[in-house]
């Protein structure tokens, strides 16, 4: 059976057209193109695009992205979606370990986000990780629906690094079954 390989990179110009296309598909379309060019430039953010090859191939498709702002000592995770044919095989997993991993790296002490407050999947999601529900944003998206306000701690803690080497092992046992390694450029 063939291997597919993930690979998680920053953003670049030439991805920019598809990930406004995924933008628009699983969020609506929050930001435009600028927008996601100013990420690239920006010293206090961080973009990661993951994508998807077979071994032996060329091509890559990207499945999903994940955005962190740094403010302070707050990481604020701005944007994260995959594609739905790819939801419920630990990508969103990986690409939040990943931005919390970003987050440590940069001596951030905590971490917050919006989310809807009917997407019980995201929520679930980011509880694993450690984030409770702090408060609620009327009317916050462009649908009017409201947003709750996630927040975890902690993370410069030795117990959120343990916390980060456990769900490192949980997401790639999660990720050998469903046939995907990490491809890391040599």
């Amino acid at each position: 059976m063939t291997k597919a390989l993930l690979q998680l990179k920053p953003l670049t110009y030439s991805q920019i057209p598809s990930i406004v296309d995924l933008d628009k598909l699983c969020l609506g379309g929050i930001w435009i193109r600028e927008g996601y060019e100013r990420e690239i430039t920006s010293p206090n953010s961080t973009l990661l695009v993951l994508s998807l090859s077979t071994t032996g191939s060329n091509d890559r498709e990207i499945l999903g992205f994940g955005c962190l702002w740094a403010i302070l000592e707050e990481a604020h995770i701005t944007i994260l979606a995959v594609k739905p044919h790819y939801q419920g095989r630990s990508l969103g997993q990986l690409l939040l370990y990943h931005l919390l991993t970003d987050a440590v790296s940069r001596s951030l002490e905590r971490a917050t986000l919006e989310v809807k407050e009917k997407n019980t999947v995201a929520i679930s999601l980011y509880k694993k990780f450690g984030f409770t529900i702090v408060g609620r944003r009327k009317g916050y998206y462009q649908n009017g629906q409201d947003a709750l306000i996630l927040w975890r701690g902690g993370l410069n803690t030795p117990q959120f690094q343990q916390d980060l080497g456990m769900w490192q092992q949980q997401i790639s046992s999660k990720l050998s079954l469903h046939n995907y390694s990490m491809y890391h450029d040599s």
